[in-house]
């Protein structure tokens, strides 16, 4: 019962401690008591017997995505598994085995060398195990499936006794409940994931297009955009992004594995009844894709905030009226309101066959907002929570890897009808409910009023 600490660990008084502590979202700021860089598996397992042990309030990260922060803490201790980002490709079999630290720069990177892909997001910063646990949409969400889709197992630190930590293996064979609940159930809700293991995807040259309309285009280029994207060739996935009325700018990109005059008319749909300003179509090696669609802002931490929802059917346009007036009104012209394309692979799957419960959506749509003035933190704030609420009537829900906790019904919104089954694969993996945070799913023992204060 005297577990030591090890891997890199970083203190408030160290030089390297004011950059250790922050993630993406500067806006909740939070000041660790220490923050433990994991090396290796046994660095993990001894930093859950530790806390545990010393019973020392902890949280989990690795990409530093969280929009919430549920990744940090004042005080108690962080544990970062950033450092562990070894990836090994076994070519014959199209898999790779990849640390729980690696990002999305470093994954996509690596696997181009090989001629594979695995479907994820675009921020090159955002660290795949979050991404998974959560679910993972991206560019190749309708040919491909989620990430977590790809997933063959994982390996997994997991509360042992009163106060142990021990590893266990997870897949549709072996712990299934427990890899079922890690395909979209979220993640620091069960364990901390070591390692995963995902199937590959061989790629070369893919399609890429942009087109872009003035703001005064809105109703009808989205209105052409719903209409379309989730509903044309699989092999296609795409996103719009409705920008502030005085940035003036309307964009829908997408990615189409295949050649670019296939691509060229298969997005004559979008463009036909609308007047764009410019389209561009060109056929370009995958990992230029890559390049293409991360957004460096992203990856820059800064004070933002962010909500977001699933669309099950086309908005109407009274739907569309209220976004056009929301960014008529919008705090600053980072404003924004993003869509991206579902459907295709996404669907294949039934919404109870793993825990990521909106299968059959076919957009998710995210509402963000960016300000570089302290003081403006709160309308920016009233922005995004107004907006989420006026298009509630429309939308289903909001995607796990966008918390917000001014949802207050968050397990209906990120689970469905998964979340009581999610609760008893907790309370069978946790049930002393050590890894918790605000809105992380309890064992059953625990009092109704948790999840829903």
């Amino acid at each position: 019962m005297n577990t030591i600490l090890t891997g890199r660990i970083v203190l408030p008084n160290d030089p390297e401690y004011p950059r250790a502590r922050i993630n993406y979202n500067l806006n909740l700021s939070k000041f660790p008591g220490a923050i433990v860089f994991c090396q290796n598996v046994r660095d993990i397992v001894n930093a859950l017997k530790w806390v545990r042990e010393k019973n020392v309030p902890f949280r989990l990260r690795s990409g530093r995505h969280s929009y919430e922060n549920f990744s940090l803490l004042n005080r108690g201790l962080v544990i970062d598994t950033s450092d562990m980002d070894q990836i090994s490709v076994n070519v014959k079999e199209r898999t790779a085995s990849i640390q729980a630290g690696s990002n999305l720069g470093h994954v996509y990177s690596t696997l181009w060398d090989y001629g594979m892909a695995l479907p994820g997001g675009t921020e090159f910063s955002v660290g795949l195990s979050g991404l998974t646990l959560g679910g993972g949409i991206g560019m190749l969400s309708r040919i491909f499936g989620l990430t977590c889709d790809n997933l063959i197992s994982l390996r997994v630190a997991i509360p042992k006794g009163e106060s142990g930590a021990e590893i266990v293996e997870a897949s549709k064979e072996k712990n299934s409940d427990l890899f079922w609940a890690c395909c979209g159930g979220g993640g620091g809700n069960f364990g901390i994931v070591t390692q995963l293991k995902f199937r590959l995807h061989p790629i070369t040259n893919v399609s890429i297009f942009t087109v872009e309309w003035d703001w005064e285009q809105l109703e009808e280029a989205f209105q052409a955009w719903q209409d379309w994207a989730p509903f044309t060739d699989p092999k296609l996935t795409s996103q719009i992004e409705l920008h502030a009325k005085s940035k003036n700018l309307i964009i829908a990109e997408g990615q189409y594995i295949g050649p670019s005059d296939k691509l060229k008319k298969l997005i004559r749909p979008l463009v036909k009844h609308t007047k764009p300003r410019k389209i561009e179509i060109s056929n370009v090696p995958f990992i230029k894709a890559v390049e293409h669609f991360n957004d460096p802002a992203g990856n820059i931490p800064s004070l933002f905030n962010r909500s977001g929802s699933f669309i099950y059917e086309p908005l109407p346009a009274k739907a569309i009226f209220i976004m056009k007036q929301f960014l008529e009104k919008a705090p600053n012209e980072e404003a924004s309101i993003w869509q991206q394309s579902l459907g295709g692979a996404v669907k294949h799957i039934s919404p109870k066959e793993t825990a990521y419960y909106h299968r059959n959506a076919i957009i998710a749509q995210e509402y963000l907002t960016k300000w570089t003035n302290e003081t403006e933190a709160r309308k920016n704030i009233k922005w995004t929570e107004e907006l989420r609420v006026a298009l509630k009537p429309y939308t289903k829900g909001d995607y796990v890897n966008w918390p917000d906790l001014f949802i207050k019904n968050w397990p209906e919104s990120y689970y469905g009808e998964n979340f009581n089954r999610l609760r008893k694969v907790k309370t069978e993996v946790d049930p002393h409910n050590v890894f918790r945070f605000k809105q992380s799913i309890p064992p059953f023992d625990i009092s109704e009023d948790y999840f829903l204060s």
